[in-house]
């Protein structure tokens, strides 16, 4: 886990002390001002770490204002409201994704690089996290409603089924779509703040329990779940407070500490399968036709379900 130690060490330095390039996908970092350059994928993506604040020790914590724009913050709205499902909760002790009230919120998975615009937010996430593109998952956009919340938990697994594919979630990159009138708050029952939080009748009486982050359309939360020794941080517990007030919507990416992608083992063109438990259900409630990118896959992407859809 060393060049782990040595990803997540430099992040914390706020990336003054990036590691020496020896590939394409580590950052290639340029002065004028700031802003660090990283080639990915083809492209090159830039990265701004003076917008970035540590908020936590315990969790790692940052908070990166501005990450997205409005532009793209409300693409990856238009890419998701119609194709909502509830959400779903990893069982701990089989790791299959079960319905629960501890998650009452709404969303759906994009396809990874699905259009320009979710490819150049991958790469710019690559690029603030010194974590590779492949290590993610594809970008979850969740919708909370009036009361709709997601109680305290772990990103890191209990299972092991799980932690097979791709290993422990590393980090968590959780981007506000919106900006939420009251409630909805990110909160850290156990964090050790960094900066002192004083809190006025603006938060939430759960936003009150612990370190807690307001849902602002653009900005970018990131923290760790894992230590720099690779071991799990049980002060990485966090949850989403009730919406009071208007809606948030979130997008999420889960890094894990190696390829998602590889270990996924996606299907070829003319490979029949399904790389996921809840393929059959989501065909039966339609999937296929209403998120096909995802589904059944698209020109040189294979989808993650084309089984279940029939498609070969």
């Amino acid at each position: 886990m060393g060049s782990l130690h040595l990803l997540s060490l430099s992040l914390c330095f706020l990336l003054l002390f990036p590691p020496p390039s020896h590939s394409s996908r580590l950052p290639d970092i340029k002065r004028p001002g700031s802003v660090i350059r990283m080639k990915t994928g083809g492209y090159s993506v830039s990265f701004d770490p003076t917008r970035v604040t540590q908020i936590s020790w315990h969790p790692r914590a940052f908070i990166h204002r501005g990450f997205l724009s409005d532009v793209e913050c409300d693409h990856l709205i238009d890419l998701a409201k119609d194709k909502l499902e509830k959400s779903m909760v990893a069982d701990n002790e089989s790791g299959k994704s079960i319905e629960s009230e501890v998650r009452t919120s709404s969303g759906m998975f994009l396809a990874k690089r699905q259009d320009e615009i979710v490819a150049d937010i991958e790469d710019r996430i690559a690029a603030w996290t010194f974590l590779p593109v492949e290590n993610g998952e594809s970008i979850q956009i969740l919708h909370y409603e009036h009361g709709q919340k997601y109680e305290p938990h772990f990103d890191f697994f209990h299972d092991k089924n799980n932690q097979q594919l791709g290993g422990h979630r590393v980090a968590t990159v959780l981007m506000y779509l919106s900006t939420v009138e009251k409630g909805g708050e990110t909160i850290f029952p156990s964090a050790e703040e960094k900066i002192p939080q004083p809190k006025d009748e603006s938060w939430s009486d759960c936003a009150k329990k612990g370190y807690a982050v307001k849902p602002r359309k653009g900005d970018a939360l990131l923290f760790f779940s894992l230590h720099l020794n690779a071991s799990t941080d049980i002060n990485s517990l966090h949850g989403s407070c009730p919406v009071i007030e208007g809606e948030k919507w979130s997008a999420t990416k889960w890094i894990h500490v190696r390829s998602f992608e590889k270990s996924l083992d996606l299907p070829t063109d003319g490979d029949c399968a399904d790389n996921h438990e809840n393929c059959r259900m989501w065909a039966n409630v339609g999937e296929c036709e209403k998120n096909p990118v995802y589904m059944v896959g698209s020109e040189g992407s294979s989808g993650y379900c084309r089984k279940s859809c029939n498609v070969c």
